[in-house]
């Protein structure tokens, strides 16, 4: 199934990002797109509806406002997988759970609100599901930014983020501390941006505040990396990218920052991080997404990757998705006296 509609290609094609902070944000990008900002609205609504796209709005960094972000994984039975799941996507924190297709078959995103939380969700997890939980901490983050690429005829690939989107791009990692306004903000926009033609005055109006306020607290957030970008966050598998592959690499911990800058460079590569081993069970230290159409297609992009690091033979696998088992984003409780 593709996506035949002109006003939502380009839409999703224009604005993965760079979604602007403005009194009438969709009357602005109606214009740019030809159209009016009720058709805008419509064709949004519609794009979400339909699940072409996951969300809509903000996408937040835990890890840049101080708060706790793992990738964790368990190698669960297959008589007590949707027990499993059940119990993982029972958090809150889990915002990505996967299916793989390996020994550990479970791969999940925590987001916390603190660095010490991730640990006890973590403990937590093992204490009710008792089975082991292998967290997989970032340890340098080399590339991140998936950006899809709509085509009119329908087929659809991965191209470079557009670096324009977040904010002025020149980001303090300096974990930020946020004040009492900044989470009320997140609170209110984490789900998603409202569809009306002035959204941030509605935030403002939840917030007993003022419009002018918002969209400078958003502004900052943008600034500071806070908040990554603002704007369409396709669902890639029912864009038709169904190759869903974690590439994992055995690489000399010495080699790790030259190999990790070399497989983030790469325009198909959508993320890439070192990553702790787990010895025995997991030997693996650096991870490259891959995208594509089919897994032929992510094990042709593969096959690049291997030639860019030739003359080098690290023992690396692909650990291709077979099911999505929750996809939200970061979910931030606000926080009580």
């Amino acid at each position: 199934m593709s996506l035949d509609d002109p006003l939502a290609i380009a839409f999703i094609n224009q604005f993965q990002g760079g979604f602007p902070v403005t009194e009438e944000p969709y009357a602005w990008v109606a214009s740019r797109l030809g159209t009016d900002e009720s058709a805008l609205i419509a064709s949004i609504t519609k794009l979400l509806d339909e699940g072409w796209l996951s969300r809509f709005g903000p996408l937040y960094d835990a890890k840049q406002m101080g708060g706790g972000l793992t990738l964790a994984a368990l190698a669960v039975p297959d008589e007590r997988f949707e027990e499993v799941t059940d119990i993982v996507n029972s958090y809150q924190q889990v915002a990505h759970n996967y299916r793989r297709d390996y020994a550990l078959n479970m791969w999940f995103v925590l987001a916390t609100e603190t660095e010490q939380a991730v640990l006890e969700v973590i403990d937590d997890i093992q204490q009710r599901s008792g089975l082991k939980v292998y967290n997989c901490p970032k340890i340098q983050e080399f590339f991140v930014g998936l950006q899809l690429s709509l085509k009119p005829d329908g087929t659809v690939d991965t191209v470079p983020l557009n670096s324009a989107w977040n904010g002025s791009g020149a980001i303090d990692n300096t974990p930020l501390v946020l004040d009492e306004f900044e989470r009320e903000i997140i609170a209110a926009t984490q789900t998603g941006l409202a569809l009306i033609p002035r959204p941030y005055q509605q935030i403002a109006k939840q917030l007993d505040s003022n419009s002018a306020r918002v969209m400078r607290c958003m502004q900052s957030m943008l600034k500071n990396g806070a908040m990554r970008r603002i704007g369409a966050v396709p669902n890639h598998y029912k864009l038709g990218l169904l190759g869903n592959g974690m590439t994992v690499w055995d690489v000399p911990d010495e080699l790790v920052g030259e190999m990790g800058k070399i497989m983030g460079s790469m325009d198909f590569v959508s993320h890439c991080y070192e990553r702790p081993r787990h010895r025995p069970d997991w030997p693996y230290n650096l991870f490259a997404m891959i995208h594509g159409t089919d897994r032929e297609q992510v094990m042709q992009k593969l096959s690049i990757m291997e030639a860019e690091l030739y003359p080098y033979n690290f023992q690396h696998r692909v650990l291709f998705s077979t099911a999505v088992l929750k996809k939200t984003g970061l979910r931030l409780t606000k926080q009580t006296e």
